[in-house]
């Protein structure tokens, strides 16, 4: 077995690759042979020391998703059998609920309560690749905030393969889906993608990284009413300040992350607009393991009928794990980046 280590924070040579004995599966386990590992920007901070809560201190092996095909079954084991493709469920990797740690490996051993069945629809490169994106949006968009139809979700990082979720969630949901992207060329890629769901796409910056005013254009797409719903993880500044601008009455920004720079924000309008800013984190969902099975269920039903689509953008393999980190840090890439072990 072959598995990536993060030897001490820093940069993309901290990390290595270490082979060892392939492990036996026990009483209640399975043994997976991972076709795919889904690549986050969680993997990234956590490289870099910046994620600690979620991967202790070094040395630690990253990756919070996986899938592939069951090639061992240990005692006890009657409904689940080698050679069928699953997914790791979302508490798998967690050492808190007893996980083997992060999917950056060739194999994973685990209970064989904590795989799932995979549709036929889902190819072998997209088995690791679901839970983080689709999850992190069903969770807020359905299980907290309850979109309904004929709302407006706006998403920005809308190359993101979380929002590209959130957009086809919202879109199943009956709600409007629009875009915000820094880059024109990104406008361009999403709208000739046909897993970008969104009815609008807008550029929030100039060529010069001037913000645009792009609020004028959101007035304009929802006849002056706003935005009911914000699922943003940039929550910094000036971009922060133009959401809060931009909520319908009532309306709620949804923070799931903080890729942007820390500023000064007016909160003032959220007052008058009896609207709100709330955080989220797929700790959550996960937590509530009724909840979680049931957004699972919904996720792969859609995936089972076409309605969801997932596009991966490039596939490394393990060895090439250092130009992977190093390319997703450039922010190129429009959807999913997928280690291949």
């Amino acid at each position: 077995m072959k598995r990536v280590v993060v030897e001490q924070f820093g940069g993309v040579e901290n990390l290595k690759l270490v082979e060892e004995p392939t492990p036996a599966p026990a009483a209640g386990q399975v043994r997976v042979r991972l076709t795919s590992v889904g690549m986050n920007h969680a993997e990234l901070m956590a490289r870099r020391g910046e994620y600690r809560l979620s991967s202790g201190d070094p040395p630690f092996t990253p990756g919070v998703e996986g899938g592939g095909v069951i090639e061992a079954v240990g005692p006890g084991v009657a409904d689940r059998r080698i050679g069928q493709r699953v997914i790791l469920s979302p508490d798998a990797p967690r050492l808190a609920a007893g996980g083997l740690g992060g999917t950056y490996r060739t194999h994973y051993l685990c209970a064989a309560a904590q795989t799932l069945p995979a549709p036929d629809a889902l190819p072998d490169d997209q088995l690791g690749a679901v839970w983080l994106a689709y999850l992190t949006a069903w969770g807020c968009l359905v299980w907290k905030q309850n979109v309904r139809p004929g709302q407006v979700v706006a998403l920005p990082a809308a190359s993101s393969s979380v929002a590209l979720a959130a957009a086809q969630i919202a879109k199943a949901m009956g709600a409007e889906a629009i875009g915000l992207t820094t880059r024109q060329d990104k406008k361009r890629r999403l709208q000739a993608l046909p897993a970008a769901r969104y009815d609008h796409v807008l550029v929030t910056r100039g060529p010069d990284s001037d913000d645009l005013p792009w609020h004028r254009e959101i007035k304009t797409l929802t006849d002056g009413r706003g935005v009911d719903v914000f699922f943003d993880p940039v929550a910094a500044g000036a971009c922060l300040n133009m959401e809060i601008r931009c909520l319908a009455q009532r309306g709620t920004v949804w923070v799931y992350g903080l890729l942007g720079e820390p500023g000064v924000v007016d909160v003032t309008p959220l007052i008058r607009k009896h609207a709100a800013i709330r955080g989220w984190v797929l700790g959550e969902l996960v937590a509530d393991r009724e909840a979680t099975e049931a957004g699972c269920r919904w996720i792969l039903d859609r995936f089972a009928d076409g309605t969801f689509t997932q596009h991966v953008d490039r596939t490394f393999s393990l060895e090439d794990v250092r130009n992977a980190h190093a390319f997703m840090e450039r922010g190129d890439h429009v959807g999913k980046l997928v280690l291949r072990p």
